[in-house]
């Protein structure tokens, strides 16, 4: 057994291990199993490699060969799936035309290495006297290479695209598995090109597959060590990638392939070959590293200032990108997503947050450069407090020093990935008179701190995303105030359909007593006035969607509310419905009101869920809260509905929907002081929760 053989072999067995280890995680998303099934994949090809290479006879060279390539056919389809899916939080579901690129990858490669099995390798290979089988590949299986090629390409390119639109600790999470799996497919890159160009030999160029693992496999390992299979909610821009820089690199490959292949042009020796490819690979790898380490960065940085005579930051530059990155957002969630990528690359920061204060001065997440929504959304419970006395400081602040209960509230969201970034650093987010919320910096490179003049371009900066946000908060309430003006216009509309029905239904009874005695004007007038009360019903349900509330307090039972809504499913077949009551305290509610808020969103679960559907409602208790949950499995909703379309008027995912009844539950809820959230995943379901405030119950 040669040393190739015994590095094959260390490699199919860190594959295997990474294969294992991979669905061990907290949190199994397709991607982690299309890690684990790419790695499975991976060392299934290094061990036939291996048995390739330590066959007796031409025939069992030639049938391992052949089977290494099959097994090669499966690398496309598995790991452009996990090139789309993996820490991209708009994987769920995939567009049609990614499910289409998966499914040609797996299907085209896979197919072809089964029909042209026979035809991919030579069936009597030779060797040199004293060397390893010489194998060489035919017209199939270049045809199969060529196809492998650009799936390798397409693969780098998307790793590439969710690595670069990460920012600050999310970035740092991913960072060594991007490179460790970019160092894997370049290689193989070189080596299918090698393969099409010169028909290399198949077992050579696989020692150089087996190099690039082995060293993939040691970056994979440091970034299990930093997150384990940590994956993050990315969402990259649908740009083309005009400056991808794996097109950027495709000179400097082409250089490296004209030098390996002059290096076993001049030495003819493989084992010469794997030790040029090896040293190129770890060359490559440290470079990389070298150019995405932040800290490398900053001190290139502070040598240029220091020695050059630079000013540390060019403020013309910086107002411009802060300008350009203001004035290219159209909402809010759009401008909370490029402000902490702004902060963090100016000032060398890994961890920037926004939080939003609301009506009742509770915080609500934004944005992150160092956690997901989801992540962000788990700690909202542990927050139930008034954060108004933020609107006091219009000055950043170190949050170490600061005392109070809203302080130490926001200690507990300045999330710190390292304990020598630094302090966390508050920084208000005001406009004029009106505080729209807080940013909070952590983890500095290098734990550097702020200087005077650093705090004051914070303020700065702070200032203008709080412009920018208000500005976008006044015209969302205009673009509303317009949407109520056209809901009114068009009561009118609807108070000339009931005039209409009211005419009808008062010439039918002028007439009825003179034809009282006709079996067919009876049984028409008995159709007509079924129909005419289901317009009118119709109508008015619309029509008092927008009117104003005036709420009859009460002492209820919330459980008996959820009881009498729970009727209004009566009769709907192949609906399971289960219910979990367990809340003891009464509060002080309007019962007609809240009761149509319960009875909506029962309506709208057995909607979403049709036949053969589960819906479960439940009434808890959390802290201060009392909780009604509707959950249900049907069709759920995308991400951007919820963010922008949910609650407002007009806006439904059902056909014939007006899009009134989710805007006039939240009304009817806020004006119980309470608030109303919801989780929804598109074929996966969707859960409302109702909050109401335990402190306004009677004793």
């Amino acid at each position: 057994m040669n040393l190739n053989t015994i590095l094959a072999l260390a490699a199919a067995t860190f594959s295997f291990a990474f294969a294992a280890a991979a669905p061990w995680g907290k949190r199994r998303s397709l991607a982690t199993w299309c890690f684990s099934v790419g790695m499975l994949v991976f060392g299934l090809e290094s061990l036939f490699g291996a048995i390739c290479r330590e066959a007796v006879n031409p025939e069992s060279a030639a049938f391992w060969g052949t089977l290494t390539l099959v097994t090669k056919s499966f690398v496309p389809g598995v790991w452009v799936c996990f090139s789309l899916t993996y820490s991209r939080g708009s994987a769920r579901p995939l567009p049609a035309r990614a499910w289409f690129l998966v499914l040609a990858a797996l299907v085209i490669p896979i197919g072809m290495s089964l029909v042209f099995r026979d035809q991919l390798v030579p069936a009597s290979p030779y060797t040199e006297s004293g060397a390893d089988w010489w194998v060489r590949s035919n017209a199939a299986a270049k045809i199969l290479y060529g196809f492998q090629l650009v799936a390798a390409v397409v693969i780098l390119m998307n790793l590439e695209k969710t690595f670069r639109s990460a920012v600050g600790t999310m970035q740092w999470r991913i960072k060594f598995l991007v490179i460790g799996l970019g160092i894997v497919f370049g290689a193989r890159i070189y080596t299918l090109s090698q393969a099409l160009l010169f028909s290399a030999d198949v077992l050579v160029l696989s020692d150089v597959d087996t190099v690039a693992l082995l060293i993939g496999y040691a970056l994979i390992v440091i970034a299990f060590v930093r997150s384990g299979f940590g994956e993050i909610d990315v969402y990259p821009s649908h740009a083309v990638l005009r400056t991808s820089l794996t097109f950027v690199l495709a000179g400097a490959y082409l250089f490296v392939v004209g030098v390996l292949a002059q290096v076993v042009a001049r030495t003819g020796k493989a084992g010469a070959f794997q030790f040029q490819a090896l040293v190129v690979l770890m060359a490559f790898a440290l470079l990389a590293m070298l150019l995405l380490s932040n800290r490398i960065r900053q001190k290139i940085h502070r040598i240029v200032s220091r020695h050059f005579k630079r000013p540390q930051y060019d403020f013309r530059q910086i107002w411009t990108r802060v300008t350009q990155s203001m004035s290219n957002v159209f909402d809010q969630s759009g401008l909370c997503a490029a402000a902490p990528k702004l902060i963090s690359e100016t000032f060398n920061v890994l961890s920037v947050s926004i939080w939003l204060l609301d009506e009742q001065d509770h915080l609500t997440f934004a944005a992150s450069t160092c956690r997901s929504e989801r992540e962000a959304t788990d700690m909202l419970p542990k927050l139930d407090q008034n954060f108004a006395g933020i609107r006091m400081f219009t000055k950043p602040f170190d949050l170490e020093k600061a005392k109070g209960d809203y302080a130490e509230a926001l200690r507990q969201i300045s999330f710190s990935q390292f304990r020598t970034g630094g302090n966390p650093v508050c920084v208000p987010l005001c406009a004029g008179n009106h505080c729209m919320g807080v940013l909070i910096v952590a983890d500095r490179v290098g734990g550097t701190p702020y200087t005077i003049e650093e705090l004051d371009l914070l303020k700065c900066m702070g200032d203008q995303i709080a412009v920018g946000l208000l500005n976008l908060r006044l015209t969302d309430e205009i673009a509303r105030g317009r949407q109520l003006e056209a809901f009114q216009a068009m009561s009118a509309f609807f108070v000339h359909d009931l005039k209409n029905a009211a005419s009808t239904l008062s010439l039918t009874l002028q007439n009825l007593p003179v034809h009282f005695d006709d079996p067919l004007f009876r049984q028409d007038v008995l159709r007509g006035m079924g129909e005419t009360a289901d317009r009118i019903n119709a109508v008015i349900n619309r029509l008092t969607a927008l009117r104003q509330f005036e709420l009859n307090l009460a002492e209820v039972d919330v459980n008996s509310v959820v009881d009498d809504a729970l009727k209004a499913l009566n009769g709907t077949a192949n609906i399971k419905v289960t219910k979990q009551l367990v809340l003891q305290p009464k509060l002080r509610l309007d019962r007609d009101q809240f009761g149509s808020v319960i009875i909506n969103l029962l309506l709208n679960a057995r909607d979403a869920v049709g036949p053969k559907g589960e819906i479960r409602i439940e009434t808890t208790q959390n802290d201060n809260w009392a909780v009604v949950s509707i959950s249900d499995n049907g069709c759920g909703m995308s991400q951007a509905f919820l963010k922008s379309s949910l609650f407002r008027p007009f806006h439904s995912t059902k056909k014939k929907g007006l899009g009134i009844g989710m805007f006039q539950s939240k009304m009817i809820v806020e004006a119980h002081r309470g608030r109303i959230t919801v989780d929804s995943e598109p074929a996966v379901g969707t859960t409302f929760r109702v909050m109401l405030p335990l402190n306004h119950q009677t004793a």
